[in-house]
């Protein structure tokens, strides 16, 4: 069942109210509140941006002395501030290179991902392909995040948590995982941080 299809819940309610098109905002939001994410002036790269949400807080967060890049191959369903570059393209098409020559600087502060798969309903596909996504935004972090950068990146719980993880540990200093309390009960998505690429 898609978010669409559910109930609305609390956070729900709350993300219609406060004009977020999704939930989901509340899970950055938290992250960041724990481990100081974000901050003015940061360049930002938002993986997986559809349908805006993650974009907004963090354009809020960076100010108009910052830059956010927001990527999907699905189309955003807001209005953003000049200083968000949105390109719909999929992230395993991203040529590092280019996309820094395209936004004149030389790497991000931070690279977000909230990517997952279309679920199948098979639990173990399900995991895998997200464990596919995950690398590959740990991939593009590798090569486009500043030193000292940080890195939050959503992942399917299975059993190649334990290999996402150790490769994070050999690029950041401190790994961390983070399961917002906005994340239903039922889900088994969390978070990897990591702080301050190596």
């Amino acid at each position: 069942m898609s978010d669409n299809q559910r109930p609305q819940d609390h956070f729900g309610r709350r993300a219609k109210k406060e004009n977020y098109p999704a939930r989901s905002v509340y899970k950055l939001q938290e992250i960041d509140n724990k481990v100081k994410l974000l901050r003015p002036g940061m360049t930002v790269l938002d993986l997986g941006a559809a349908p805006g949400s993650w974009s907004i807080y963090v354009a809020d967060k960076v100010t108009s002395k910052g830059t956010v890049v927001a990527i999907d191959n699905a189309s955003m369903k807001v209005q953003l501030p000049a200083y968000v570059t949105v390109i719909k393209q999929s992230a395993l098409d991203i040529v590092p290179a280019e996309l820094l020559k395209q936004i004149n600087k030389k790497g991000f502060d931070a690279v977000i991902s909230d990517m997952a798969p279309h679920t199948s309903g098979h639990k173990f596909v399900d995991q895998s392909r997200s464990f596919n996504l995950f690398m590959r935004a740990i991939e593009l972090s590798e090569e486009m995040l500043n030193l000292g950068g940080n890195f939050v990146g959503k992942i399917f719980v299975g059993e190649d948590f334990e290999t996402a993880r150790a490769h994070m540990r050999s690029i950041f200093k401190t790994v961390k995982i983070v399961k917002p309390k906005s994340v239903r009960s039922e889900s088994f998505e969390t978070y990897l941080v990591g702080l301050s690429k190596k």
